[in-house]
Formats: structure tokens, C-alpha cells, sequence
């Protein structure tokens, strides 16, 4: 996968391989959620509820009536989330939607005529009980055939590897699309991943869709026709986007998240902006999501396999480090600067991390290797 990010968050592609029909006279979208979840995701992974509440808050005010499916009905339980978050605090306070939540219906139980769009939420659940729900299957399979839209983010395109048409072709082969990716799945799904059936990445290729992705946690949004698709939980509000658009409508402006606006100042900080994004922190910190900021360069960093890569996951940890006092962040910078041979700014970050905890081991034993 190249390492340049681009400046766009967002990538549109479209095939004249899809077949262009019309749209099914209803505004109703499904939102299927894995039910695997136990104890926040600690027992069991379940869905991502960032990624719920999120499309949830873009369909209504869009006027899109939403339903809830998952593969056996009834309640289903997320994987740990935030509830201050803007977007969770008012999915949480919508009690119709709650309603829903706490008693999803079953798959089985659903015709397809009924929705103009089926959306997937992702989180490591769904590569569990989605791929084997042989009704969900039929029925993103019978939307698509309506003319209908299919979409799904992070893990959820998992449910779609095996859906068929009715002239019996694999939905995803040929087609443009994305997911959590391999290089996503190695650092952040090592709980769960050995357990997967398989890795999404590599299924979809074996199925034949044509699959891209951007650099690590970095949003994407992959549109073909009706099909679309998002690399990761960053990718949601540009799905649930899309869905409006393809309906024929267009998106109501809403005011970005904070971690929208705070991976648009990655962005313009790698595509050569090196002052503006500091500029918007030191002067509106509270705007952004600097942790996120830290976490997105430290993660780069550990998935790095070139220096040109390093250099860039350097930036985004640089960017974040005035305003973070996370002593790690600190030294898996002056991990990335000795590794660049950098071993002057390298002890730098280090002594600053032991002024914060002057008996943090891993920051004495990095000083070691750099004077020894």
C-alpha cells in the first residue's frame, strides 16, 4: 500500500458496470449491527456504536426513517464507547431510537421492498455472526436487485463477501470497494483476529471486488454506483453521506465532529501545511481531538516499514506533542528520531518524558541505548 497520504479524505469512484435502476419509492434505510457483543466487548466483540450513532444522526436529519436489524433480533450490546461524544450523546437521548436498539429485529423476518438502503456498522462482531446470517445475505442481495442501495464501513463489509444477485454473481466481484484492511487489522484486532474466519481484506480480493484503502486509520470512502463502502470508523459520516446522496437527496451542513476536523488538520499538516494545523490548535485547542491526533502518529509510527512513512507518522506525533503530556508519545517520537538517526532530538524527548516520570523504565532504557 503507498504511504503518501492525499490530500482528500474522500475517494469517489464509480464502474458503468452497475446496473442503473430505479430506486425503490420508500425512505427507509436498514442499519444491521452485529449481536455478538458481551460485556462491552470484552467477552465478545460487538458492534462499534460510534458508527451507529453517527449514520443515525445524518439519516434523521435527512429525513431517512431508520429501522434496526440484527442477525437474531432483540438487544445487542457495542464495544466500549465514549457516551460524552456529541453524536452518542444524542443518539442515546433519542428515545425511538433506543426503543430499537433494545429490541432490533430479525433479519428473517424482513422484506427487501421495504428499504431504499441497507447500511452495515462495523466493529470486530461482525465478522463473526454477519458472514453466516444466511437471511442478511438474501436480503442486501434483493435490495441491490431493487435498485436499492447496499453499504457498509470498517468490518461491516464483512457481511457482504458472500452476498449473490439474482442471477447468482457474487455482489462484490468486480466492484470498487473498501474495509478495515490488513495492515489496520495487524495492530488494532490481535484480541480477536485469530479467531476471524478469515481476514476481510484478503476474502474480498479472493471474491474478485477491486479493493484500495488509505494509509492507516486514515478516513476512506469508496463509492460504486450504489455499493459503498468505508475503510474505518473515521470513514462513517462520508458513508452515511453518500447513502443520503445516492437516495437523491442532498446532505443538510452539520457542524464536522472533532475528530473530523482534527484528521483534516493531519491531513493538510502531511499535503506540505506545516504551520496552519499549530496554528488551529494553539489557538483553539478544545476544538480538536488532540489525543486522537497522538494516537493516529503513534500508530503510523509502529506500522511504518520506510522511512519516508516514519517521517510522516513523526509529523502527526510533532503536531500533537505541544499539547499532550502522555510520556509515551514523547518516546515513541524519539523512537522515530532514532530510527531516522536523529539521536540528539531523540534524548531530548527522552529527558522530557523522565521530567514527567523520572522512573519510567522503558524511558531510561531508550536513553541507554542512546548513549551507549
Amino acid at each position: 500500500m503507498s504511504r503518501v497520504l492525499l490530500t482528500a479524505s474522500v475517494c469517489l469512484l464509480a464502474t458503468s458496470a452497475t446496473p442503473l435502476l430505479a430506486a425503490p419509492s420508500t425512505d427507509k434505510v436498514l442499519i444491521v449491527v452485529s449481536g455478538e457483543g458481551k460485556d462491552a466487548g470484552k467477552q465478545r466483540p460487538g458492534y462499534e456504536f460510534d458508527e451507529l450513532s453517527q449514520a443515525w444522526g445524518v439519516f434523521k436529519a435527512n429525513g431517512l426513517e431508520v429501522e434496526i436489524a440484527s442477525p437474531k433480533g432483540g438487544p445487542v450490546e457495542a464495544d466500549k464507547y465514549n457516551p460524552a461524544e456529541p453524536f452518542n450523546a444524542a443518539l442515546l437521548a433519542d428515545k425511538e431510537a433506543m426503543r430499537k436498539l433494545a429490541d432490533t429485529q430479525a433479519t428473517s423476518t424482513l422484506e427487501a421492498d421495504d428499504y431504499a438502503a441497507i447500511y452495515v456498522v462495523g466493529g470486530k462482531g461482525a465478522m463473526f455472526d454477519l458472514p453466516r446470517d444466511a437471511s442478511l445475505r438474501q436480503l442486501a442481495g434483493r435490495i441491490w436487485d431493487n435498485g436499492g442501495i447496499v453499504a457498509a464501513v470498517c468490518h461491516g463489509p464483512a457481511a457482504l463477501v458472500d452476498v449473490r444477485l439474482a442471477d447468482g454473481s457474487l455482489l462484490v466481484n468486480g466492484r470498487k470497494l473498501t474495509g478495515f484492511s490488513n495492515e489496520e487489522e495487524a495492530l488494532f484486532g490481535k484480541k480477536w483476529a485469530a479467531e476471524f474466519p478469515w481476514l476481510l481484506e484478503d476474502t474480498m480480493r479472493q471474491r474478485g471486488a477491486q479493493w484500495s484503502e488509505a494509509p492507516l486509520m486514515m478516513p476512506k470512502l469508496v463509492v460504486d454506483g450504489r455499493l459503498i463502502t468505508g475503510q474505518n470508523p473515521y470513514s462513517t459520516y462520508a458513508v452515511a453521506e453518500a447513502i443520503v446522496r445516492a437516495t437523491g437527496r442532498t446532505p443538510v451542513a452539520r457542524k464536522p465532529s472533532r475528530d473530523e476536523l482534527s484528521i483534516a488538520l493531519v491531513e493538510r499538516l502531511l499535503a506540505g501545511d506545516a504551520q496552519g494545523p499549530r496554528d488551529a490548535l494553539a489557538t483553539e485547542p478544545g476544538r480538536y481531538h488532540i489525543d486522537l491526533i497522538g494516537i493516529l502518529g503513534y500508530y503510523q509510527a509502529q506500522a511504518a516499514t520506510d522511512d519516508a512513512a516514519l517521517e510522516q507518522a513523526l509529523q502527526v506525533m510533532d503536531l500533537a506533542l505541544p499539547h499532550m503530556h502522555e510520556p509515551q508519545l514523547k518516546l515513541a517520537a524519539a523512537e522515530a528520531h532514532l530510527k531516522l538517526k536523529r539521536p540528539q532530538q531523540a534524548r531530548a524527548l527522552v529527558l522530557k518524558a523522565l521530567e514527567t516520570d523520572p522512573k519510567l523504565e522503558q524511558a531510561q532504557a531508550l536513553l541507554q541505548r542512546i548513549d551507549g
